[in-house]
């Protein structure tokens, strides 16, 4: 934990005793103040103590800011390539999948947008059978969380032992002893730090994981450190039936996971600010709570089931999600624009004159969109109107490593930074989904320019995006 150097002590006493001593002066110079001194001095002091009591408890309770320091994502090896080829072989080579379920599937692969350099465990790469997927499971886990972990902290010099608090999200697995109990084990977490283990939200996990760290460090009156895991089991809920929408996710969801450290005390190390959060639940719902369901088809195979219903329920989501956020982010002009626009087409009818949409661009210089599929992309660009500029790193994530889940958005962030787009004040809008139906939003300011290092996932292909055709 960092200390305040003696210097920065003998300033910081300085000012205190100069605004102490102004704060005296203008007081003696009051005539009221005289006459209160002289005329009702014990409630005078009685005042001035409660003022300053008043004063101290403000400074005291006011949340704290939040920072990153850094994040990690995990890179598997090379070996875990899932190229097109690649993943006709895993078909073939399964006499449980029927001819139909297969050129099903490579149908879906051929319109998905993903490219030949994704990645997939090893269990799916080097079995057929349904046999010992925990134990696969728990190896992918490991593998993701702590290859993640580790880089983390070498990059941030962060002992394990000063991490105060540590959040680990993951959508569709939820083993014993807990993910966060794995990672405290392995790195030899203190034992008072508070571990928090968050399941059964989908790919908008990490962003939830990250809120909740936010909150719980704005609270801490002391320096304080939350590490944010986020990862996916790619091998437990690998779909293995011939329900159509059960085998789309084979098509889609990639292995990935990553690491993130946020605290409340800044230093000239930190990378972003965390400005704002929100989560909005739309569960209530029918539709929308069954959109992404995880459940057993007719033969009780276990799958997770993406419906026709999925592209509907993220634009409505969105749409309701955005009416809470655009007034806390959009500068005055669009709200004024957009107040205007909406106030016309109510007075002259729908189909008169159709609300504005606001343009976030004005309110963010760089949007990670949801890479939940390229359908799901190209409906949050019609929604919010984007260009197809503001998407491009939603779109070569998508083709460079899939649908990694709830780390999506950070592999989306490292393509900024391995491009050095983002300059020191720039604010960042992470958005994403998650099943129930849920909404989140991160909104970050860049506190120094960014820049391309060794750790980047892009770091050995960002020469080859964005790609012409997509």
């Amino acid at each position: 934990m960092r200390k305040l150097a003696s210097i920065q002590v003998l300033q910081t006493s300085f000012a205190s005793l100069l605004v102490l001593s102004l704060f005296l002066h203008g007081l003696s110079s009051s005539t009221l103040v005289h006459y209160m001194l002289d005329q009702h001095r014990h409630v005078s002091w009685a005042v001035l103590w409660c003022t300053f009591l008043a004063l101290f408890l403000y400074i005291r309770s006011r949340p704290r800011r939040v920072f990153m320091v850094d994040y990690s994502c995990f890179k598997p090896d090379f070996d875990q390539k899932a190229s097109f080829e690649v993943c006709e072989y895993i078909l073939s080579r399964n006499d449980r999948v029927t001819p139909a379920s297969d050129q099903f599937m490579k149908g879906i692969y051929r319109k998905s947008g993903l490219g030949d350099e994704t990645y997939l465990p090893p269990y799916i790469l080097n079995n057929d059978d349904t046999t010992n997927r925990h134990a696969a499971a728990l190896e992918e886990l490991e593998q993701g969380m702590y290859g993640a972990v580790s880089d983390l902290l070498a990059k941030t010099g962060v002992s394990a032992s000063d991490v105060d608090h540590v959040i680990v999200a993951c959508g569709v697995m939820s083993p014993s002893p807990s993910p966060t109990s794995m990672i405290v084990n392995r790195f030899g977490l203190k034992e008072s730090v508070r571990s928090f283990n968050l399941s059964g939200m989908g790919c908008g996990s990490g962003v939830m994981a990250v809120d909740l760290a936010g909150r719980l460090l704005r609270r801490e009156r002391k320096p304080s450190y939350a590490l944010v895991v986020v990862t996916e089991s790619i091998s437990l809920n690998w779909y293995f039936g011939e329900n159509r929408s059960m085998l789309v996710t084979n098509c889609i969801f990639r292995q990935g996971a990553a690491a993130a450290l946020l605290t409340n005390q800044r230093t000239g190390s930190v990378k972003l600010e965390l400005l704002r959060w929100l989560r909005t639940h739309h569960g209530a719902d029918d539709r929308s709570y069954r959109a992404a369901f995880q459940e057993e088809d007719e033969n009780g195979t276990a799958g997770f089931a993406l419906t026709k219903d999925l592209i509907r329920v993220a634009g409505e989501g969105l749409r309701a999600h955005i009416r809470t956020l655009a007034p806390r982010v959009l500068p005055y002009s669009q709200l004024l624009a957009y107040a205007y626009a909406s106030l016309k087409s109510r007075l002259l009818g729908a189909d008169a004159a159709k609300p504005q949409v606001p343009d976030f661009t004005t309110a963010f210089e760089h949007i990670c969109v949801h890479t939940g599929g390229k359908a799901v992309i190209e409906n949050i660009s019609r929604v919010l109107k984007l260009g197809d500029h503001v998407t491009e790193p939603s779109r070569m994530t998508l083709h460079r490593f899939g649908n990694t889940s709830s780390s999506l958005v950070f592999y989306e962030y490292a393509y900024f930074e391995a491009k050095q787009r983002v300059k020191k004040g720039d604010k960042v809008w992470m958005l994403a989904f998650g099943t129930g139906f849920k909404v989140g939003s991160l909104v970050w300011k860049a506190m120094r320019d960014s820049s391309l290092d060794s750790t980047n996932p892009w770091a050995d292909c960002i020469h080859r995006y964005p790609l012409k055709a997509w």
